[in-house]
């Protein structure tokens, strides 16, 4: 290991660099399999391979100082406009598979890259590189009466693996945070997206290289099929900490055959509820945001609670049906619904569907109480609003939905790593372990314990 990895306060670790790389340079892309099919065995070796050079660049990864991490941010920024052609027909190859085979319009989407989402990604590698290093930081700490002084304080969680489908820029978020946070990353990113995913992780790889850093802090696995996706899930002990993110299969999936500990991040079956005093405008407003500005993400608001006392069901329901909104609502809404705006009857179905398109069920209820109730039933945990000018009915709501996100007055879009200051995100996790909502830099730490005495011994 060079020196100038070592976490230090060097004033320019690019010269470090320039002058300490070793000759001998790590591979500019993700190792083929061998010609012909793979065996099982030959699979998982190949997988636990990738791992052990993953567990290599993981302890390099650790001693990197922030000024060398950031410089790695921006040569990754600087690559994928560089290259921004070759990834954009890449993924266009990738577009017209999916549209070829069907794919949902929810999920070419997400699968879509264009130029505008390529800047997004090199924005959020610039805030990244902007924001303070979480390694090293002091969670806590105390000087007992015996003398010896504690500290608490974050550390890289080693190798991370992640495990999603037809979301390229996720490879790219992930690659990202991990690098910031000090670890290797393994990624899986599915079929769907293989032809840009293989062009990003070649980008990522040469521009780590590029500044000194291990080009093996990003692998992928997906020259390996769901075969190695298999394997990864099992390589406990190689892998630290297993992130899916996808639709409700793929985590169910993953978290019911993974024998690595996995950060479970969840599907969002997402709430809104107008309360009796919002305001109309405001309630239009954030309703067309939440539900049209991008409706094939976890954050897109899915189910309406409108307060029986409400009189803004009218103007929201006409903008959201001119929007294109398809509605699917209880009686008692159809029956309040201006004949204009049309909607189908809503089954149990529709509360517990995840749409990711431009479909809304709306239910009425009498009051805060029962809204509660039918957030508690039908929510996935994710994300939980309240339109309301009633103080105390925002204070209860706060108090009451146990989700990971609860929002009042403001679109449930807001849940976003990028949106909410972490400069990207995993994931959004609805779990209680260790990392809740939107995943970023300190959610891919853990902690240890650093003691510091001068002779004691315990009596």
């Amino acid at each position: 290991m060079t020196e100038a990895l070592i976490h230090t306060t060097a004033d320019n670790p690019a010269d470090t660099a320039a002058a300490s790389t070793p000759q001998q340079q790590a591979p500019s892309a993700a190792p083929a399999p061998a010609d012909g099919p793979l065996t099982d065995a030959g699979i998982e070796a190949a997988v636990h391979a990738i791992a052990d050079r993953s567990r290599h660049a993981a302890r390099r990864m650790a001693m990197a100082n922030r000024a060398w991490k950031d410089r790695g941010l921006r040569a990754v920024g600087a690559a994928l406009q560089a290259n921004t052609r070759a990834i954009l027909d890449a993924n266009a190859r990738d577009v017209a598979n999916g549209k070829a085979n069907g794919t949902s319009a929810a999920l070419l989407d997400r699968l879509t890259l264009t130029d505008a989402r390529i800047d997004g990604l090199v924005a959020a590698l610039e805030n990244l590189a902007n924001l303070p290093d979480p390694v090293g930081n002091v969670v806590r700490g105390q000087t007992l009466p015996n003398g010896l002084r504690l500290r608490q304080v974050n550390v890289p969680m080693g190798v991370v693996a992640a495990i999603y489908e037809a979301r390229p820029n996720v490879t790219v978020d992930i690659a990202g945070l991990a690098l910031k946070s000090g670890n290797a990353v393994i990624l899986r990113g599915g079929s769907a997206a293989e032809s840009t995913n293989s062009v990003l992780v070649r980008v990522l790889r040469e521009a780590l290289e590029s500044v000194g850093l291990p080009a093996d802090a990003v692998q992928t696995v997906d020259q390996y099929g769901r075969a190695g996706a298999n394997v990864l899930m099992r390589a406990r002990g190689r892998v630290d900490v297993l992130i899916p993110r996808g639709g409700r299969d793929l985590i169910q999936s993953v978290v019911a055959n993974s024998a690595v500990p996995v950060i479970e991040t969840g599907e969002g079956n997402v709430h809104i509820f107008i309360d009796e005093s919002a305001n109309e405008d405001m309630a239009v407003e954030i309703l067309l945001n939440a539900k049209t500005q991008r409706p094939s993400v976890c954050n897109t608001v899915e189910t309406l609670l409108v307060h029986s006392g409400s009189t803004v069901l009218p103007a929201v329901a006409k903008a959201l049906s001119k929007a294109g909104v398809r509605l699917h609502a209880d009686d008692r809404i159809r029956a309040a619904l201006p004949a204009s705006v049309a909607a189908d009857a809503a089954t149990d179905e529709d509360w517990g569907t995840e749409y990711m398109d431009l479909d809304l069920a709306v239910a009425m209820v009498d009051g805060l109480d029962e809204a509660v109730r039918h957030i508690r039933k039908w929510s996935t945990g994710h994300t939980e609003a309240i339109l309301t000018n009633d103080l105390a009915n925002a204070e209860r709501f706060i108090a009451e939905v146990d989700s990971a996100a609860v929002i009042v007055n403001a679109s449930t879009r807001f849940t976003d790593g990028g949106e909410l200051g972490l400069g990207a995100e995993v994931g959004i996790s609805t779990q209680k372990l260790h990392a809740r909502g939107p995943m970023g830099l300190t959610e891919l730490t853990t902690t240890k314990w650093i003691v510091q005495g001068e002779g004691q011994v315990r009596g």
